[in-house]
């Protein structure tokens, strides 16, 4: 009878044996070119036993997905590095970072301080850096060498061949151009929004100076390959793949400097799969898979020497648009207190009906 039992035992641990682990799923919620086929792949050979699930998103989205779950339905998430202090604070959609479990020596120190004084609630930090580029303006430099600054893009010289996004981007380029500072002024609300106001009649009146404003970086990149516009509002990523095909198309720092973001890495509050999002991060950082996902968002990562990874392409447009000054320069984004994305988005609508746009 002992016998029996025990080789019921072997048989029984031998067929377990044989029952493979159920795999952990890693479910992404990130930018549409943050997860590339060949990272996802590459990632899950080298950890069979976790499946990466990827949702693709933008920041307002993800603060509404995490808002709408109190932080639950993702276990890793990307949101630029403005937009945690506040959301936190209000929604507590996030949980701290141990940053233990994540190889931060290889980081670029700047970006990284950048980031954990932006993110730290209480001593705990709740983000790190992924990608980060700018904004700023786009030009092709035989039909509008002179485009310098954002308010260029209003000059009449270029009557009906420029173009911008009607999102909070331009509304804070245009403060620069002015000559205020509308990160200063997120103190003064009541300041604020007195620059919003004189930021919207200058953009009202731009109206009739432009032939469209973009949704989409394709169809900005389809007026400035044919020649419908001249200039334009543009993440710099748009512009480095345009000028990859054409060399007269370069991404110019605007000379109040280009609005840097820093997108992260953060942990939704209720997300189950923390060891696998520590997997990803530190694997999405080893030199080799920048390379693969860098050649993807046309940005940089916040490692060291990042430029260096970056496609020869890219590499070329990124020395063609920025000067040691040009980065000197950099305006990073700053933390966005509550009440200021909803007097930006009455701001917005106020212009969309005053120009008759969607």
């Amino acid at each position: 009878m002992i016998m029996k039992l025990a080789i019921a035992g072997l048989l029984a641990t031998t067929v377990m044996a044989a029952v493979p682990a159920q795999a952990e799923t890693l479910r992404l919620l990130t930018w549409g070119s943050y997860a590339p086929e060949e990272l996802v792949k590459k990632f899950e050979a080298k950890y069979p036993d976790i499946t990466v699930e990827v949702t693709f998103s933008n920041n307002e989205e993800m603060v509404a997905k995490l808002r709408a779950t109190g932080g639950a339905g993702f276990d890793l998430a990307q949101p630029s590095h403005d937009r945690i202090f506040a959301v936190q604070q209000e929604y507590n959609i996030y949980k701290p970072m141990d940053l233990s479990k994540i190889d931060t020596s290889v980081m670029e120190p700047k970006l990284l301080d950048g980031v954990k004084a932006n993110t730290t609630i209480d001593g705990e930090v709740y983000a790190v850096p992924h990608q980060w580029g700018t904004s700023g303006l786009m030009a092709n430099k035989t039909m509008a060498p002179d485009v310098k600054a954002w308010g260029d893009l209003c000059d009449p010289q270029y009557a009906g061949k420029t173009s911008m996004r009607l999102r909070r981007t331009i509304l804070l380029g245009m403060a620069f151009d002015m000559g205020e500072d509308p990160f200063a002024a997120y103190a003064d609300l009541d300041k604020y929004q007195e620059i919003l106001d004189k930021v919207a009649d200058k953009l009202i009146a731009c109206k009739d100076n432009l032939k469209a404003y973009w949704k989409g970086g394709d169809d900005l990149s389809a007026m400035m390959m044919s020649g419908e516009i001249v200039a334009s509002e543009t993440w710099d990523s748009t512009a480095y793949k345009l000028y990859a095909e054409n060399k007269d198309i370069v991404f110019v720092p605007p000379k109040t400097g280009a609005l840097a973001w820093i997108d992260t890495f953060a942990l939704p509050r209720k997300g189950e799969a923390d060891d696998a999002a520590y997997k990803w991060i530190n694997f999405v950082l080893e030199p080799e898979n920048v390379k693969i996902m860098s050649a993807s968002t046309g940005s940089r990562a916040s490692v060291k020497g990042a430029k260096d990874l970056l496609p020869d392409d890219k590499k070329a447009a990124v020395n063609a648009a920025f000067t040691d000054e040009d980065i000197a320069n950099l305006k990073f984004f700053a933390n966005i207190p509550a009440g200021v994305e909803d007097m930006e988005g009455k701001t917005l609508e106020k212009i969309k009906a005053a120009t008759g746009s969607e």
